[in-house]
């Protein structure tokens, strides 16, 4: 029997069942195309002790994140939300220039730049070494390796006392959780905050948002269970405020516990009260959106069958990990989309995994004018309707896939 990651309870509650999928940022090599893929179970369980929604760890993160394909600097819309967060965080904590930044999965360094600006000290850590030379070229101190207590120790070791620690976006990845928040308390400043950001399991649940379920994401996150989590590891949340980004994301704020000067914002209480009203500590509750999921599979399946049948071409925007999760448990391949499109030049040239559709720059688009574009980012539609206005041109129109299928007008 599978045992939670935070408590170790048995898991024997299904949540969604997304059947054998492949790693979901695993794009393939154009001519690697005949190669055999690893496909592993995509089974998402609740703990009914925690109620941590959680994907059991079926490959090693070394596999998954070493080389990454995924660059935050790509969408315009995550930088302005980067560069408002560092502005606001320099004002609330009064940052200066005796005072250290430290991002975990620090990606290219599109959030620390903004402090790196303002003459702050910065530091990220980053596990993908490719990710990592990238940031290093642009001039953001990068240290490429996984972030636990481990690496927490070591900077420590060095002298580094972050005022500030930054992870956005990775709660939601690491396997070990417990040895990943440990490793926060033990490198954060007596006087310092964390700050993390990650998808809401509400929004999740609310939104019909199944395909941001994937085998590098290993845990679906609430309020509650968070707040348990980093207590348990010497951590207080003191803040909480809710975010659009990625379709519906929290963030936390967390100091040491033995630190008073920060006490709980109504913010907090108001959200944990709201979560505890609409039953996420209830098992219940879980119950249910696994045949949405199901019905939202066949809609999208009705939809671009009766468009195939009248003789549309359709085609993908983006080639984003949610995306993957969608077309391979929907079984859409080449014969729906011709090819997918997507900024990130890591990705252009390559395969989806599993479905081994092309994926091709964006301004294939243009060229091929094709009747309907499948916007597989869903949660950036407006930053993607308005870059690619012109397909309206010649007439052409959007698809958006969650949280049920429709076309735009």
């Amino acid at each position: 029997m599978i045992g939670c990651r935070f408590c170790g309870a048995a898991l024997e509650r299904t949540f969604v069942d997304l059947g054998m999928q492949p790693l979901s940022n695993a794009y393939v090599d154009s001519n690697r195309a005949d190669d055999r893929e690893s496909f592993y179970p995509l089974h998402a369980r609740v703990c009914t002790s925690c109620f941590l929604v959680q994907l059991p760890e079926l490959e090693t993160p070394e596999r998954i994140f070493s080389d990454y394909a995924y660059l935050s600097s790509v969408s315009k819309s995550w930088l302005k939300h980067c560069r408002r967060f560092a502005d606001e965080m320099v004002e609330t904590l009064q940052l200066g220039a005796e005072d250290l930044v430290v991002e975990i999965a620090s990606n290219d360094g599109g959030l620390l730049r903004w402090f790196r600006d303002r003459g702050i000290q910065i530091l990220g850590v980053e596990p993908a070494q490719n990710v990592a030379a990238l940031a290093r070229e642009a001039g953001i101190p990068t240290l490429a390796r996984f972030f636990g207590l481990g690496t927490a120790q070591q900077l420590a070791s060095e002298g580094h006392a972050p005022k500030l620690i930054v992870g956005n976006n990775v709660l939601a990845h690491v396997p070990d959780i417990n040895d990943f928040v440990r490793g926060i308390r033990h490198l954060l400043a007596p006087d310092g905050v964390a700050s993390l950001e990650f998808p809401h399991l509400l929004r999740l649940i609310e939104g019909n948002q199944f395909d941001t379920i994937y085998h590098e994401h290993f845990s679906y996150l609430s309020l509650s269970t968070v707040c348990r989590i980093f207590a348990h590891h010497g951590l207080r949340v003191f803040d909480a405020r809710e975010l659009s980004t990625h379709g519906g994301s929290l963030r936390v704020l967390a100091c040491r516990d033995d630190r008073d000067a920060l006490p709980a914002t109504s913010r907090l209480e108001t959200l944990l009260e709201h979560e505890r009203a609409v039953g996420l500590l209830r098992p219940e509750t879980y119950d249910g959106f696994a045949a949405r999921v199901h019905e939202t599979k066949r809609e999208l399946l009705d939809t671009l069958i009766r468009l195939k049948r009248d003789h549309r071409r359709i085609v993908g925007y983006g080639a984003p990990a949610k995306g993957n999760t969608l077309l391979n448990y929907c079984g859409i391949r080449s014969d729906f989309l011709e090819f997918v499109v997507d900024r990130n030049p890591l990705k252009q040239g390559k395969l989806l995994p599993g479905t081994r559709i092309p994926i091709r720059s964006p301004d294939a688009i243009a060229q091929a004018k094709p009747d309907f574009v499948l916007i597989l980012p869903w949660n950036i539609e407006t930053e993607v309707v308005a870059d690619q206005s012109y397909v309206r041109d010649w007439g052409g129109r959007f698809i958006v896939p969650i949280p049920k299928p429709r076309v735009l007008e």
